[in-house]
């Protein structure tokens, strides 16, 4: 199997490395010409947080994907239609793309296994590889759990048997819609996490992951997935990754936001928030944490004022549909 990773950042590395490393399989990783990450690994071999072994191949040629069977792409959420018109000019068929990415795309409200099927060929097959874990503690070798899903089961048994290893036991996801909607949920609660440190009040965390999965977990259904799948791998058991860890973008981009401070990383969270409350308005689901984010982020409400409406909102039965 030849596999092609598009995405150069701390997680395109990673599974890079991994696919090499650990399963030992033909990897190409590739990056834009311009990219400061692309340009150190074809200097050094490494960034911050890791190093590439030499049998890894580097390319800056987005050509390089027409040799690969798989097509790994873990780039920021909204460049993915970009990507995506890049890629048709190949005009790739019976290829596996695989997205290690949270997200949903804002201006239309499509999940990321959407915007790769919409635009390309109906042979190529489309999955998502999520779940918790964070490159510090892989490259470590501290071990966690993933989930795969994919609408064609061949495909997705397929994968789940080459990628998992001692360091990754994979799981076959049952759920392609809830599994990318929580994915891309959980870093919006990861955010709410780090609003909560920063406010100095984190012992709520608790409430919030029992609440914000509910609410997650509604959504998922009314959109027609399963609601059990917020419990699983892609959202609930991605949280102490995201609320917790000290490398969680989300959460620390929530503490800092709330503290006035500057924060310079990529958190997914910001984006999706405002794609999540137009899913749960389109869709008539009560989503007061994921709200209550956003009105944070994008309405600029002060946290403490926002917090103190959500714990003002009339009571309910804790399962309310």
């Amino acid at each position: 199997m030849k596999v092609c990773v598009i995405g150069c950042g701390r997680w395109g590395s990673l599974i890079t490395w991994y696919l090499s490393e650990k399963k030992g399989l033909d990897v190409t990783l590739y990056g834009r010409e311009i990219s400061e990450a692309m340009q150190r690994f074809i200097s050094e071999r490494k960034n911050d947080l890791l190093t590439l072994p030499e049998s890894i191949k580097l390319s800056t040629s987005i050509e390089c994907v027409g040799d690969a069977d798989v097509i790994i792409i873990s780039i920021g959420s909204q460049g993915l239609s970009a990507l995506m018109g890049e890629l048709d000019t190949l005009e790739l068929k019976n290829k596996i793309f695989v997205l290690c990415m949270k997200g949903i795309e804002i201006s239309t409200g499509r999940r990321l296994s959407e915007v790769v099927t919409d635009a390309t060929d109906p042979s190529n097959k489309v999955a998502v590889w999520l779940g918790p874990g964070h490159v510090q503690e892989f490259y470590a070798g501290i071990p966690n759990c993933m989930v795969i899903d994919c609408a064609d089961d061949e495909v997705k048994h397929m994968l789940v048997d080459e990628f998992s290893s001692d360091l990754i036991r994979f799981y076959y996801g049952e759920d392609l819609l809830g599994n990318e909607i929580g994915a891309a949920a959980k870093n919006v609660i990861g955010i709410a996490a780090g609003m909560l440190d920063g406010l100095g009040l984190s012992t709520l965390k608790g409430a919030l992951m029992s609440r914000g999965t509910r609410e997650v977990a509604r959504l998922i259904s009314k959109m027609g997935g399963n609601e059990l799948s917020a419990y699983g791998l892609c959202h609930l058991g991605d949280y102490e990754a995201t609320v917790f860890s000290k490398f969680s973008h989300n959460r620390a981009y929530g503490e800092a936001l709330v503290k006035g401070e500057k924060f310079d990383k990529l958190a997914e969270g910001h984006y999706t928030a405002k794609a999540i409350v137009s899913l749960a308005v389109k869709y008539g689901v009560d989503m007061p944490i994921c709200r209550c984010v956003y009105s944070i982020i994008h309405e600029g409400k002060d946290a403490d004022i926002a917090l103190g409406e959500l714990f003002g909102r009339s009571i309910k039965a804790e399962f309310y549909k």
